[in-house]
């Protein structure tokens, strides 16, 4: 399963990245405010910040090119 799939939050099965921690968990361990996620694998959850920051800049680059949209 890609990181692009749709991972149901209430899978125990799913693994989690603690913000607070820096660690990934196997399952609902930690408080959900502290949790980044879910991931589908360890390897996913371990990249967590970086998949955040791309993701972040691609919304940031999509809201960008919505804004300037018709301004010819």
């Amino acid at each position: 399963m890609s990181e692009k799939e749709f991972i149901d939050p209430s899978d125990d099965d799913a693994y989690w990245y603690n913000s607070d921690t820096g660690e990934v968990e196997h399952g609902r361990i930690s408080p959900a405010p502290e949790r980044l996620g879910p991931f589908a694998t360890r390897e996913e959850a371990e990249r967590a910040p970086e998949i955040i920051k791309e993701r972040s800049r691609a919304w940031a680059d999509e809201d960008a090119r919505e804004d300037d949209w018709g301004k010819d």
